[in-house]
């Protein structure tokens, strides 16, 4: 398997989202992902935001059923 950590498969954006939401990852049709971080966090939160979306990337928790039961994991 292809690791998208490896490639240039990952685009990465800040944007001024509710402070409840920290990050989003997005899996994209040609195999790529997008991870918007929230940009009103602290630089400390926004790296850990994002080293979150790199786990659900790591872990391919997309296709799975339950989104709580992915986060309950992490």
């Amino acid at each position: 398997m292809n690791n998208p950590l490896l490639t240039e498969s990952i685009g990465v954006y800040f944007l001024d989202m509710d402070t409840a939401v920290e990050e989003e990852v997005h899996p994209n049709e040609d195999g790529s992902f997008t991870i918007i971080i929230n940009s009103r966090l602290s630089c400390e939160r926004q790296m850990l935001a994002y080293q979150h979306a790199l786990r659900h990337i790591m872990n391919d928790d997309f296709g799975k059923e339950s989104a709580d039961d992915v986060e309950k994991a992490m």
